[in-house]
């Protein structure tokens, strides 16, 4: 499974406003629901506050990976967001989060699930990668950024 087939340009947020975790769900599970009308952004904003409640999706070195199922979804969908001045998302390694990727995916799809899970931890271990995530300027840039790191594996 690629990135590329869970994520396209319309779903990159370049700047998030949010400046909490909170806010930064919010608005991730709003530009999903934007994009997929069958997606209600408040459910999807519940279900990923419980997951955060379980423990952080911040993984550390910067990045968040948000994720959760939906029975309204019937595929994996991903969103991916960057924050310059970063958010404390209590991240395991207590350091501010810089780059989200949101990952939603059926409620019966564990191994799309996590083979996406995977690939996006896989890609974003690479400092250099996540250096050219912070300087791009346009969803389309981070987007080819991401493509061309995708075709790599």
């Amino acid at each position: 499974m690629k990135i590329t087939d869970f994520l396209d340009t319309g779903r990159i947020i370049p700047e998030l406003k949010g400046g909490d975790k909170r806010a930064v769900l919010t608005e991730l599970a709003e530009a999903l629901a934007a994009s997929h009308p069958s997606i209600d952004a408040q459910k999807l904003l519940d279900v990923l506050l419980e997951r955060e409640r379980i423990s952080s999706t911040a993984i550390g070195e910067g990045v968040a990976i948000p994720h959760g199922k939906m029975a309204e979804v019937e595929k994996v969908y991903g969103v991916f967001a960057r924050s310059r001045r970063g958010v404390d998302f209590k991240s395991l390694d207590g350091g501010a989060t810089h780059l989200f990727f949101l990952l939603v995916a059926p409620e019966d799809s564990a191994a799309d699930h996590l083979k996406a899970l995977a690939r996006i931890s896989r890609l974003l271990k690479d400092n250099a990668f996540r250096a050219r995530l912070l300087e791009e300027k346009s969803a389309e840039d981070i987007f080819n950024v991401i493509k061309q790191e995708d075709q790599k594996f």
